[in-house]
């Protein structure tokens, strides 16, 4: 599941209260579907000028921590009407939950924050330059930085600046609280069928008739369309923003594993070691995180603090259950029907009018003689 919907919840919600209107069910659900049709729009029908709104819109939200983070600054110096700005910073973390679900809660909403950093690792083959990947890795650290640290003195901005019953019930427009008082994922869906392992793989790699990628972009908008209609619009942010998290945690842990075992591989091989090789400190942090953002959730939570209003694992078990269909279609597709059918599963590469190149799966029958290599070992 992608993080579109809740994106898209949040925006509406502070476009509503910007404007003075009432956040009901019904305006949240109009605005938040009426923004995605315009995002995914203009990815579909233009790529140049996505990227163009998505630099402008990247500038304008730093620029707008920076205001908050300066205007937090003037809070803490008694520049304002707020009378006690250190109020909230006695006892900071009194009435805090230590629930191990509330705990493995806030992860994941901290994480979201940070969600998008590793896009960058997907368009490695567009960064100009003699070593991409060393140049995608020192901006990864100098971004991460800068962010982290704009994160951190925001956080101490509303703290200084917003009760903390205010902070406690504000959900997710804490932002909105904090200017009243103080002031007054289409790009993976391309690949993915460029790859083959996606129906249609030529509608969704193909770029006609604009030169963007209109299959993924539908694609987009139908996923996020469904999850909005269908969580209640006050768990809609909370729900989808969990259920795009926790699958994706049985993928972090998978891959923190495939590191050592294509590390093994490549030294039984006699391959030499990477040039960019992560810690195995590193390593093991990034799986042990992601096992217990997968095992705390199932923690009941106290009482009236599960962030949603129907059962507090919902999110666990359709996640689990999102994999498991992946899976099942998987093997049918792949394993179960060419074992019974004598055949294996083979890849094409196929020229689209546009130029775009895909690699399509193709029954290869054993009795044929076909020098293209089987996308799976024979089992036999």
């Amino acid at each position: 599941m992608s993080f579109s919907a809740s994106n898209a919840v949040v925006f509406a919600q502070y476009t509503l209260t910007a404007f003075e209107i009432p956040v009901t069910d019904f305006s949240q659900t109009v605005t938040a579907l009426s923004v995605v049709l315009v995002a995914v729009g203009v990815v579909g029908v233009s790529t140049k000028w996505s990227l163009r709104i998505t630099n402008t819109l990247t500038i304008v939200k730093v620029l707008s921590l920076a205001f908050v983070v300066i205007t937090g600054v003037a809070v803490l110096l008694g520049l304002t009407h707020i009378k006690d700005p250190y109020a909230n910073f006695h006892n900071l973390f009194e009435g805090s939950s230590t629930s191990p679900n509330a705990l493995a809660t806030a992860l994941v909403k901290a994480n979201h924050a940070f969600n998008g950093w590793h896009n960058a690792y997907s368009v490695l083959g567009e960064i100009k330059g003699p070593n991409p990947v060393r140049t995608v890795r020192r901006a990864s650290i100098i971004s991460l930085s800068l962010v982290t640290v704009l994160f951190m003195l925001v956080n101490i901005a509303y703290v200084a600046a917003i009760p903390r019953e205010d902070i406690r019930n504000s959900g997710q427009l804490i932002a909105a609280l904090f200017f009243e008082r103080a002031v007054g994922q289409s790009r993976k869906i391309r690949e993915v069928a460029r790859q083959g392992l996606l129906p249609f793989p030529s509608f969704f790699s193909s770029t006609r008739p604009f030169g963007a990628p209109l299959g993924p972009v539908i694609l987009k908008i139908g996923l996020t369309y469904f999850v909005i209609l269908a969580v209640p619009a006050k768990d809609a942010f909370n729900f989808v923003l969990d259920l795009g998290s926790y699958p994706y945690l049985v993928f972090q842990c998978a891959m923190a594993v495939g590191v050592w075992v294509l590390r093994k591989r490549r030294a039984l091989a006699g391959m030499p070691r990477s040039l960019f090789e992560a810690r195995n400190s590193i390593v093991i942090a990034y799986l042990l995180l992601s096992i217990f953002l997968l095992v705390m959730p199932w923690v009941p939570p106290e009482p009236g603090h599960a962030d949603v209003s129907f059962w507090y694992a919902t999110y666990c078990v359709a996640g689990l259950t999102i994999n498991a269909c992946c899976g099942i279609y998987y093997y049918i597709w792949i394993v179960l029907l060419p074992r019974s059918g004598g055949y294996e599963i083979v890849e094409e590469i196929e020229t689209l009018p546009d130029g775009a190149q895909n690699i399509r799966l193709v029954k290869k029958y054993k009795e044929v003689d076909d020098p293209r290599h089987p996308l799976l070992p024979s089992t036999e």
